[in-house]
């Protein structure tokens, strides 16, 4: 499979990485994995000189092997009961205001590795009271209990990707369902109305724009509050290919749109991410 050649506007700025080896280090002395590293984000480099990371939480491991993520499928491992007191250490160490925290999905755990996302949350709140906490979770498998354990630990923004367009679920998705991914978003704020919800799609996956829209306006039904839209990059020729580069004027017109829907926040650009600038959206 060949590669498409990437258009000027997602080449990216390699001299914003002056804190790399800072953070790295301090993720290596806590034993805790980021997402920026496991995905291979592109904006890493520039968050990491921010001293903000995603903290990945669950291991490093994936239960699912959905074809456009650069997360590793492999052997499922014990989950560290020395993580959440770690990640609280590790966030005051780099004095962050705004802490994402997302997981590999372990279906294999009863609840989903629920209550070890609810630990995190209440061991961040518990040593650092002022930390704003986002989390990005997975599914669940639709389990409403384990869901409103997260619930319960009071994050601030609870985040769901819808990722795709419902079309493209069976190839690029095909162990999550487009329904099921809305309705926990509905759940949290039915759950906890105080507790605000986001979510992000990717786009250059083949999608149409009417399809986009389409989920924007389903997003904003379930009271979604915050949007993400970011392109696809292929993390290797054995993932789902590129459709195409949309260009950025098409993203300038995705985000028009969802504010007009009514979204309060969106972040729509070729290299926007789930945790980009996540703090942004608070204003």
């Amino acid at each position: 499979m060949n590669m498409k050649r990437k258009p000027q506007w997602l080449r990216i700025d390699l001299s914003k990485g002056r804190s790399l080896n800072y953070v790295k280090e301090i993720l290596e002395k806590f034993s805790l994995n980021t997402v920026c590293e496991e995905a291979n984000c592109p904006n890493r480099m520039e968050c990491f000189s921010k001293k903000t990371a995603t903290f990945m939480i669950l291991g490093s491991e994936c239960s699912r092997n959905c074809r456009f993520c650069n997360v590793s499928h492999g052997e499922l491992k014990e989950v560290n009961p020395e993580e959440p007191e770690n990640i609280s250490k590790a966030i005051l160490e780099l004095k962050l205001k705004h802490v994402v925290i997302t997981s590999v999905t372990r279906d294999d755990l009863p609840e989903g590795g629920a209550s070890h996302f609810a630990e995190v949350v209440k061991c961040i709140k518990d040593r650092a009271e002022e930390v704003v906490v986002e989390v990005l979770i997975p599914d669940f498998k639709g389990d409403e209990e384990a869901l409103k354990m997260v619930v319960k630990a009071k994050p601030e923004i609870i985040n769901h990707n819808i990722e795709t367009v419902p079309r493209l679920y069976p190839e690029v998705r095909s162990m999550a369902t487009y329904e099921r991914s809305l309705q926990v978003l509905k759940n949290v704020k039915l759950m906890d109305a105080g507790i605000l919800t986001k979510s992000g799609i990717m786009v250059g996956l083949g999608e149409k724009e009417e399809e986009v829209i389409e989920v924007l306006k389903d997003l904003r039904a379930v009271g979604c509050d915050f949007l993400t839209i970011g392109q696809y990059l292929a993390p290797s020729d054995q993932h789902y290919p590129v459709a195409e580069y949309i260009a950025p004027e098409i993203f300038e017109r995705y985000k028009e749109k969802a504010l007009e829907l009514g979204f309060t926040f969106a972040a729509s650009a070729p290299l926007v991410r789930s945790s980009y600038n996540a703090a942004e959206m608070l204003g």
